[in-house]
């Protein structure tokens, strides 16, 4: 469907005269990356030339397929917590060991929550897709369904519905089992349900506003912010069509928000093991999808695309200790790696670690390409996060393999909204790479990028369509070859990031000086197109 030829390095191109940058490997101009796959299962892949002529897309699309297939016999989830995830896991162990690879498990404590139940009995018969919130209450309520001040007819802008306690007067929540109606708009959920619960309601369901693309899906987030009290009565999120179909008259709902349970899961931790076992390089990616899907963009593709690289480094004999970390819970609030930075911490081990790299969403199908902005050179306004040194050298390389690829890149956020949030705030120098979730592509991205305009660069962000067809192959060929490009040039020296002097990796090429961002992602005033893939808290209105 897309091209996979390796790109061509551009004659005439300026070199970064740095060690680790001027370490990287190219074949001569005009050339192509190509090897027939019986030399890359017996030979070393220990220069760039080698390696990405053996990391290929149909390679990680082979791991893409299995985590799909996981899904499928799962209930179309590979969410922590459930069996789809233990599958994955089992996966990766698997190939990795089998590769040759060092792999432990690092369990954390996990509190599963299961997807609510929302069902309309009457005037229509449907099941619906719904989402949870954080601070709900438990339980099953089956009874009328009553609307608080909602406005169906457009412009739906604004909506105060149950902002007020006085939205509430004059409806009748006497009975056991009433269902108030609410919908997003102008204040906190927390505020909405609670004054529901104070008016007598036994369920709430918070349906979107509806008068965005982006604001008509399912809800979900959280009822904690002006209110600090969870809340005593279950509720849950519904899209604006479900919402509008729910305020019909005479109809009848059933909700059921189920207790939490304990279940312990696991990170999978790989190693290859250095000569400097002191100075180790970390390279990471969520293995959990949503509750909701298969996860195969996110984060099936940053996933997919360590476990090929792993299969292709499976021989080299690094300067540094090289370690690939599959994440569990990144999805319920990056669970799985704040509980191993923390052990690390305690351990006393963490200040081995050099920089850690993180892939998140690298193959979203209305893609950018993005690099994390370590200088903040592409923001008005700072992200408000530590940005350890060490972190701008990160993204040079990244914005050089770029330059060299002939790829056109933007600045993603160093926000600390994915995996690298625990190493940054205790110091460990990080970066990755970036397509896109749930904002909007700009008319300007798509005349540099392609793809359609006012499209999310994830239609299928979070939702049961992140399946293998939910990739772009394009992106996921250049992302992998820029992620094995990034690892073996810091497997042999990360001297430009934390001062430890490495070795010269064999061949005697160079990348070229970055070309700079395309500068389309940031408005003025620090607002505007922040890619945004936030699962350290949920939305709180």
């Amino acid at each position: 469907m897309y091209p996979s030829a390796k790109p061509p390095m551009r004659a005439g191109t300026a070199v970064i005269a740095t060690t680790a940058i001027a370490a990287l490997a190219l074949i001569p101009a005009g050339g192509a990356f190509a090897a027939p796959p019986q030399a890359c299962d017996v030979r070393t892949n220990n220069t760039y030339e080698k390696l990405l002529s053996c990391v290929t897309v149909d390679g990680v699309l082979e791991h893409e397929r299995a985590l799909q297939a996981i899904a499928d016999a799962n209930d179309g989830t590979r969410a922590a917590g459930t069996p789809g995830y233990t599958a994955s896991v089992d996966y990766v162990v698997e190939t990795l060991e089998a590769a040759g690879w060092n792999v432990s498990l690092d369990e954390f404590p996990f509190t599963y929550v299961p997807l609510p139940d929302l069902e309309q009995l009457t005037p229509i018969a449907a099941e619906y897709e719904s989402g949870g919130f954080t601070a709900t209450g438990y339980g099953e309520v089956t009874g009328k369904v009553i609307p608080v001040d909602i406005v169906l007819a457009p412009p739906r802008d604004p909506v105060t519905s149950g902002c007020e306690a006085s939205d509430f007067v004059g409806l009748d929540f006497s009975g056991p089992n009433d269902i108030a109606l609410v919908q997003r708009g102008t204040c906190e959920f927390g505020v909405k349900a609670t004054n529901a619960q104070t008016a007598g309601a036994e369920a709430v369901i918070i349906f979107n506003q509806g008068n965005t693309d982006l604001r008509s899906g399912v809800l979900t987030g959280t009822l904690l912010g002006i209110n600090q009290t969870p809340l005593n009565i279950p509720v849950v999120g519904a899209s604006f069509a479900d919402g509008a179909a729910l305020a019909q008259a005479g109809s009848t709902a059933r909700v059921n928000v189920a207790q939490p349970e304990s279940r312990p899961q696991v990170n999978v931790i790989a190693e290859l093991p250095g000569a400097n076992d002191s100075n180790v390089v970390m390279a990471g990616a969520h293995l959990d999808s949503v509750l909701a899907g298969p996860g195969i963009n996110d984060n099936g593709s940053g996933s997919a695309a360590l476990i090929e690289i792993a299969q292709q480094l499976s021989k080299l004999k690094p300067q540094n200790t090289v370690r690939f970390a599959w994440w569990g819970a990144e999805e319920s609030g990056l669970l799985g790696s704040r509980a191993w930075v923390a052990d690390q911490v305690a351990a006393g081990t963490l200040d081995e670690v050099a920089l850690y790299l993180n892939f998140d969403m690298v193959a979203s199908p209305n893609y950018i390409f993005m690099v994390y902005d370590g200088d903040e050179s592409g923001w008005d306004a700072p992200a408000g996060v530590p940005i350890p040194d060490g972190s701008i050298q990160i993204e040079d390389l990244f914005e050089s393999y770029y330059t060299w690829a002939g790829v056109p890149y933007d600045d993603a956020q160093f926000s600390g909204r994915s995996d690298y949030q625990a190493f940054i705030q205790n110091g460990i120098p990080a970066g990755g790479l970036f397509t896109g979730a749930e904002v909007p592509k700009t008319e300007e991205q798509a005349a540099i990028w392609g793809g359609t305009a006012g499209q999310q660069y994830d239609p299928c962000y979070h939702l049961a369509c992140d399946d293998i067809d939910n990739l772009a192959l394009d992106a996921l060929d250049v992302n992998s070859d820029a992620i094995a490009a990034a690892v073996l040039t810091y497997a042999y020296s990360t001297e430009t990031v934390n001062g430890v002097v490495g070795k010269k990796a064999p061949g005697n090429f160079a990348f070229p000086v970055p070309a700079g961002p395309e500068g389309t992602v940031n408005l003025p005033g620090g607002g505007g197109l922040a890619p945004d893939h936030d699962h350290s808290h949920g939305d709180i209105d």
